[in-house]
């Protein structure tokens, strides 16, 4: 039978989070779009939920938004778990956003509700320090940016003062999904299909040199989903 060491099952756990995060991505437009357009259902969904009331009070004040309409989850040998996603920063002038600028999800386990294969994501990014994270080739989570899962239901509890806070909703329900320890990385695939030549977040989300009518209306939407949260 073969054995797997500690170490070896960590290593396999991040290789195959990343298989599971990028692989999909074909690098085209019509690919891109599909899944900016999903993001932008899965944060109206969570923006019109009732009982998303701190994402309600938040989302004003929040310097980005992380979204992944899908985090896919593995189980061979060891758990693994991955997604695309798509971030949106704040912006000087109308309609106050910019992007989206394209990213990979991948972490060495995940912990779904019972049955379900697969989970939706919002975070909110809180400080600067972590949306000049989303800046670097990649970066792990729960490290220097420090992660908190989003409060639920009408009483918030204590205050939340994490840099990211992270909303998962699997099988229809919150929770369930610990990011801690994930790694976000650049989908420069994605990126290229987008805007159609090479791109970095730094000229998507700092330099504003890369911009596409398609992105224009999708910072409007996000616009509205921050003006509608909660109404």
């Amino acid at each position: 039978m073969l054995e797997i060491k500690p170490v070896q099952a960590g290593r396999f756990a991040i290789c195959l989070a990343f298989l599971l995060g990028g692989c999909a991505s074909t690098g085209t437009l019509d690919d891109s779009r599909a899944t900016a357009d999903n993001a932008q259902a899965t944060l109206k969904r969570f923006a019109q939920d009732p009982d998303m009331t701190w994402l309600h009070d938040n989302l004003p004040r929040a310097k980005a938004v992380l979204v992944s309409p899908q985090i896919l989850q593995a189980g061979f040998i060891v758990g693994g778990s991955g997604g695309k996603a798509v971030l949106h920063a704040r912006t000087a002038g109308s309609p106050g956003w910019t992007g989206p600028a394209f990213y990979k999800l991948g972490t060495g386990s995940i912990g779904l509700q019972a049955g379900a294969e697969s989970a939706e994501m919002v975070a909110l990014v809180m400080t600067e320090k972590a949306l000049n994270s989303f800046l670097s080739t990649d970066f792990k989570l729960g490290g220097e940016v420090s992660v908190a899962a989003g409060p639920v239901g009408a009483g918030t509890g204590a205050p939340v003062t994490a840099d990211m806070v992270v909303y998962v909703r699997t099988k229809g329900l919150y929770g369930g999904l610990n990011l801690s320890g994930s790694v976000v990385s650049v989908d420069d695939k994605a990126n290229r299909g987008f805007y159609g030549r090479e791109v970095t977040p730094v000229d998507i989300l700092v330099r504003h040199s890369a911009t596409s009518a398609i992105g224009n209306t999708l910072a409007q939407g996000v616009a509205r989903a921050t003006t509608s949260a909660g109404h």
